[in-house]
């Protein structure tokens, strides 16, 4: 079973006047002004892509902050970078009702005069019209199928994975689990499975943000020691420009040999940047064989190795 997900719509009066990622993607004009419902992954990509086009854009997100869950250092440096190119964010936003002329009446107050808005407020598992419980399988509260870490649900034959097991819903993760269900169906590997933990994310924001492992306060609820090491700039490439993005990285570590636990990084290339840092953290690299590590110059990317 992988049905994947869909767009979530919120029960609220007047819904049917936004759209979602997907309608997004059916736009065949550049709305003038914008508001995006959620500061998820989703709802900060299309804000990002619609400011760098020339939309007024406004974020409207239940929490203190976009992103939550990522690093603190992460959702400060977002915050600060998206105000400082135009985008207006409302925090601690809920939405009561749509108007019929996309008024948006909050909790905050009334914000009118927008062209499009966007819900961004998450993706549902499309389980509901599968008649999953013909065949004994069981869902959540929420609908998503839980399963053991070999991929089984609760019937011994019938297996799920992807975005509808409600465990990291990105595609190369779906793949995965299905390429090591088949190994062990298939291949004799009877203890092949999917390791969930340190898989790299990233959230195609302007600039990009690329993290692994544990954030900082996660870290600190989990080990009695760690130790952190950060940077802020302006990377090279934007050193002329009136409008300057920022680079912000941080290196999260544990134990008295300071492995690795948690790495994120916001800038130019966090996205290609990230990848080959994830092998060596999956692998379980240490801070001192970073610093072992050659530095790359003029990178950015020479500042994960180079922290101090």
């Amino acid at each position: 079973l992988s049905p994947g997900g869909e767009p979530a719509v919120p029960h609220i009066e007047g819904s049917q006047h936004g759209i979602t990622s997907d309608g997004f993607f059916e736009l065949e004009d550049l709305p003038k002004k914008v508001a995006v419902i959620g500061g998820g992954y989703i709802g900060v990509e299309l804000a990002g892509v619609l400011n760098a086009l020339g939309s007024e854009v406004e974020i409207f997100g239940r929490a203190d902050t976009l992103l939550r869950g990522f690093d603190s250092m992460i959702q400060t440096a977002l915050d600060k970078d998206y105000t400082e190119h135009g985008i207006t964010i409302h925090h601690g936003s809920q939405i009561d009702k749509v108007t019929d002329d996309k008024t948006i009446i909050t909790n905050k107050g009334e914000f009118s005069g927008f062209d499009q808005i966007i819900w961004a407020v998450g993706r549902n598992p499309m389980t509901q019209h599968l008649g999953l419980e013909n065949a004994g399988v069981k869902c959540d509260q929420r609908g998503f199928i839980p399963t053991d870490k070999f991929q089984v649900t609760n019937v011994d034959n019938i297996f799920a994975l992807g975005d509808a097991t409600g465990r990291a819903p990105l595609t190369p993760v779906a793949i995965a689990a299905g390429r090591r269900l088949s190994d062990r169906l298939y291949n004799d590997m009877i203890d092949r499975h999917l390791d969930y933990n340190n898989i790299a994310t990233v959230v195609f924001s302007h600039p990009p943000i690329g993290t692994i492992g544990l954030t900082e306060d996660e870290a600190n609820e989990k080990f009695d020691k760690i130790k952190i090491y950060k940077s802020e700039f302006t990377p090279m490439a934007d050193a002329l420009l009136d409008h300057k993005t920022t680079t912000a990285l941080k290196l999260v570590c544990e134990g008295d040999d300071e492995k690795i636990v948690g790495c994120h990084i916001m800038g130019h290339g966090a996205d290609e940047m990230l990848q080959g840092f994830a092998v060596a953290i999956k692998m379980g690299a240490t801070k001192k064989q970073f610093d072992d590590t050659i530095a790359i110059h003029p990178t950015s990317a020479e500042e994960l190795v180079t922290l101090r």
